[in-house]
């Protein structure tokens, strides 16, 4: 076990702000910080004129930033050489590291740990939005092991190799299923010969209201975005929502997201989920019989060929982006095989969706590899 001292923030670092009127500035590179750990980006140019800010917090790499809104979930972060002499809004205070005893970039990595957000959410009173801020003080006052300097580096250098592996390796995946739907796309179009089809020709809208009724439970559903499917979620009863009514999912039927569809939240039910409850803003169509085949939609919907699709036929951008209602998804166009081959062409999906599946369980245990180790040197 590391017989390494605790020692308080404050004792090796310093709030140390760069503050920047803002009437002397004509434009701001201006920064943001991601929660749970993942760092600062990029918000772009921006004018002051635009804001309310008095003054701004210009960056320096190597020095430390917290959100004070948002640091008990994890928007607390080191700042890299990329972002040197961008700027803040006030609500991010700087702090300083005495460099002959602290490495910001070991202070960074310990950061990252879901315990140093819980203890920072004890700090800061209220629960959810309500929480009250977590401030400068009661960051600095935060204590950490903290082992000899050279001894930080070493720990640096080694989760440092390990999180570029794991980079390596997802980039890697990356481009392989990129391929793989790639495939998938030539081989629709292949087997399409230039037959294309409205959705509302081999989909229809076909649902089943659950009423929300008293003192009975209802297993929930949720549907992520990019292709990651259904999953399950705690069930709730009537004083969980103010929702009439649920619409429940049933084997083979395509769930669509209304709100998210348009970035791959959409999929098709399989049987560990049949049954089960979703928001009505999961809308569900099946397919009409010898028209189209679940499981081979169930791969195109699966891919971003198809989401462009849905963004095309919904209109906004970004996160202003209108819902995808029924009558739009059914009114999309797209190269469609017969029937026939959408069933021969299956066997040759099925090995492909394996091979997702597997990627899936890799990018999993990828995501669980860094915090387990951090677990590990700090504990």
């Amino acid at each position: 076990m590391n017989q390494w001292p605790n020692v308080a923030l404050g004792n090796v670092m310093s709030i140390n702000i760069d503050a920047v009127q803002s009437s002397v500035l004509d434009n701001v590179n201006l920064a943001g910080v991601y929660g749970f750990g993942r760092g600062l980006f990029k918000r772009g140019l921006m004018s002051p004129l635009d804001t309310t800010y008095n003054a701004f917090h210009k960056l320096h790499a190597g020095d430390f930033v917290i959100s004070i809104p948002k640091a008990w979930e994890g928007a607390i972060a080191r700042i890299p050489e990329e972002f040197e002499g961008w700027f803040l809004s006030p609500v991010f205070p700087t702090f300083r590291a005495d460099s002959s005893q602290i490495d910001t970039k070991y202070l960074d990595w310990y950061c990252k740990r879901e315990s140093v957000w819980n203890e920072l959410s004890f700090k800061a009173k209220g629960i959810g939005a309500r929480r009250e801020s977590v401030s400068a003080s009661q960051f600095l006052s935060l204590k950490i092991p903290l082992p000899a300097l050279d001894e930080q580096q070493t720990i640096v250098t080694r989760l440092d190799a390990v999180a570029e592996k794991v980079r390596q390796v997802e980039a890697k995946l990356d481009e392989i299923e990129a391929d793989a739907d790639a495939l998938i796309i030539s081989l629709h179009n292949e087997l399409s010969a230039g037959r294309t089809m409205r959705l509302g020709d081999i989909l229809e809208l076909s649902e089943i209201k659950a009423p929300v009724l008293p003192d009975i439970e209802y297993p929930q559903v949720g549907l992520r975005g990019f292709g990651g499917g259904l999953f399950a979620k705690p069930a709730i009863c009537m004083t969980d929502t103010t929702y009439k009514a649920f619409n429940q999912l049933y084997l083979n039927a395509i769930v669509l997201s209304q709100v998210k569809g348009w970035e791959g939240a959409l999929a098709v039910c399989t049987e560990p989920f049949a049954g089960m409850y979703a928001s009505p803003e999961y809308r569900t169509f099946s397919c009409l019989p010898n028209k189209a085949s679940p499981a081979y939609l169930g791969e195109l919907i699966r891919t971003p060929w198809f989401w462009n699709l849905l963004q095309n036929a919904t209109h906004g951008v970004g996160a202003r982006r209108e819902r995808t209602r029924p009558e739009q998804f059914l009114e999309i166009v797209l190269p469609m095989p017969i029937f026939e081959n959408q069933v021969k062409a299956t066997q040759i999906l099925s090995r492909l969706k394996t091979t997702k599946n597997k990627h899936t369980e890799t990018r999993l245990a990828l995501k669980a590899l860094l915090p387990s180790m951090l677990e590990q040197i700090f504990n």
